[in-house]
């Protein structure tokens, strides 16, 4: 069992702290940069379609596979799955001094104050591909639910996951295979000179529309990628038009659904892993060695297997429709269970101390990972580096960013109680201003290994 999952007020508002969270969230908010970068040094449609437009060198390769394989999702689950367990903790706390209502209150008001950050961060810092509106989305949702018992939490949890499975199993996978085989037999017949009868030709008809709304898909797919490479290389105002396009293009595909779907019920699954002691750190070393390594058997197989048939660069069908939600969850899982592993040792809680840093100030690092590479490296201004790095410079340059990033979280919370955007968002949340530098305890402290202490 871990012993770093003692609590203490550390926030000026009262918010207690468990160590161990810290750093997975510290570690999830790094990580979630090695999944945007991309999309802010090159085309966010080109990410969508043809990896290869960012480069594809054997570097490019090297680097794009170590972060299907490892990081795809699994950053952005994290912080799903830590929201959860956070959703348990305030409520909880709440609870105690109020009925369900005022509960319910103020953890809406809470989480739709989130959703207007992002907002901000959309159409002000201009970032598409924000999740803090999705997030206080989600989280409305997700409180329903919360004080349901782990496994009910766990097998509601898991509904995307299982649609996705049956879904793009049945529809996507085995419904394509078995077309495609019957449009073969269909055409060698035709080809030995049978005539195909009225139903086959309706097969013949079928296939003939999709495979010309696969190819205007494509063309149109181009054109958005050449499209915005050319406005986000322009000016200011061009630049500003492309990222709110971008934005207002997944919005109308309705795509926001299942993003909030796909939040809400890993929440979920997080707020049942916390109620049973799993991401705090209170299971025994011996159930974290067994998660991590049947979650990473498991994750890691469907990934290999799905990034192989991605570099196929063909039509499909391919597994990984089905499978991705249930890799990117075991996959997640596993990071949890192999931070857990090392927290719970002298040596690997000192390499981790440094996290938790980073996760007291997670939402003022995503914003600052914002600002350093769409208001510094990227746009048309500044270094208009914009297109001109692929794959490999891209996760370097993340993993650069990501270190300054950790240094700066560390000397922060030396000086002060609280970051930047986190003492905006609590003192809104409190209708106070709530105070911000580093001041004199009293009271309990983090009890816990020495490392973390």
């Amino acid at each position: 069992m871990s012993d770093v999952t003692m609590t203490t007020a550390a926030e000026p508002d009262g918010a207690p702290r468990i160590a161990v969270l810290d750093i997975l969230r510290g570690v999830a908010i790094l990580g979630i940069l090695f999944m945007n970068i991309n999309d802010m040094g090159q085309s966010i449609y080109a990410s969508f379609d043809d990896i290869r437009h960012l480069g594809w060198s054997q570097t490019d390769r090297i680097a794009w596979w170590l972060r299907e394989v490892f990081a795809n999702g699994t950053a952005r689950c994290m912080l799903e799955m830590l929201f959860g367990a956070g959703m348990v903790i305030l409520t909880d706390r709440v609870a105690d001094k109020a009925n369900g209502w005022v509960v319910m209150r103020r953890y809406y008001v809470r989480n739709l104050i989130l959703f207007a950050f992002g907002l901000v961060h959309v159409f002000i810092l201009l970032w598409p591909g924000d999740i803090l509106h999705t997030y206080g989305l989600a989280a409305l949702v997700a409180f329903l639910f919360r004080r349901l018992r782990p496994q009910w939490l766990i097998m509601i949890g898991l509904t995307l996951a299982l649609f996705q499975l049956g879904g793009g199993g049945y529809f996507g996978y085995y419904l394509t295979l078995q077309t495609r085989a019957q449009v073969a037999a269909i055409e060698a017949k035709v080809a030995a000179g049978t005539k195909p009868t009225a139903e086959e030709r309706k097969v013949l008809k079928d296939k003939a529309e999709r495979d010309k709304k696969r190819a205007e898909a494509r063309a149109k797919s181009h054109n958005d990628i050449a499209a915005e490479d050319k406005a986000r290389k322009g000016t200011f105002i061009t630049w500003a038009h492309a990222q709110w396009g971008s934005f207002l293009d997944i919005e109308s595909q309705f795509l926001e659904i299942l993003f909030v779907w796909e939040a809400a019920s890993v929440m979920l699954i997080g707020a049942a892993l916390y109620k049973l002691g799993i991401l705090q750190g209170r299971r025994s070393r011996r159930f974290y060695v067994w998660t991590a390594l049947i979650a990473y058997a498991v994750g890691i197989t469907l990934r290999v297997i799905g990034a192989s048939e991605q570099m196929e660069f063909g039509n499909g069908p391919y597994t990984f429709w089905a499978s991705y939600e249930f890799a990117r969850q075991a996959m997640t899982l596993g990071h949890v269970a192999l931070i857990n592993l090392l927290v719970s040792s002298a040596v690997g809680a000192r390499l981790l101390r440094p996290f938790v840093a980073a996760g007291r100030t997670a939402l003022s690092i995503y914003i600052a990972q914002t600002l350093i590479c769409l208001w510094v490296l990227y746009p048309p201004f500044m270094l208009g580096l914009y297109g001109k790095m692929t794959w490999g410079p891209l996760m370097v340059t993340a993993f650069l960013i990501n270190a300054a990033l950790l240094i700066g979280a560390n000397v922060w919370v030396r000086h002060f109680d609280i970051a930047p955007v986190e003492w905006a968002w609590r003192s809104l949340v409190e209708r106070r201003v709530l105070p911000w530098r580093k001041r004199a305890r009293v009271g309990p402290q983090v009890e816990g290994s020495p490392a973390l202490a």
